[in-house]
């Protein structure tokens, strides 16, 4: 699959939630569009990502 313009192997098929977290990501902190479509935070465990995917991580970062 490619995330932020980078491609990146999938043994399997995987839940956004599972991905995200397994990337480091914290789930409050980002959005991610998928395939073009901005994939609600509630819709994470349910959505499945593939090889076959496009993905954008926007990764909010605090401070002043």
């Amino acid at each position: 699959m490619k995330v932020n313009g980078e491609i990146i192997h999938l043994h399997s098929e995987i839940s956004l939630a599972d991905f995200v977290a397994q990337q480091g990501y914290r789930k409050e902190r980002i959005a991610v569009e998928l395939n073009g479509e901005i994939i609600p935070k509630s819709a994470y465990d349910d959505t499945m990502v593939t090889e076959a995917d496009t993905m954008e991580i926007v990764h909010f970062v605090g401070g002043g």
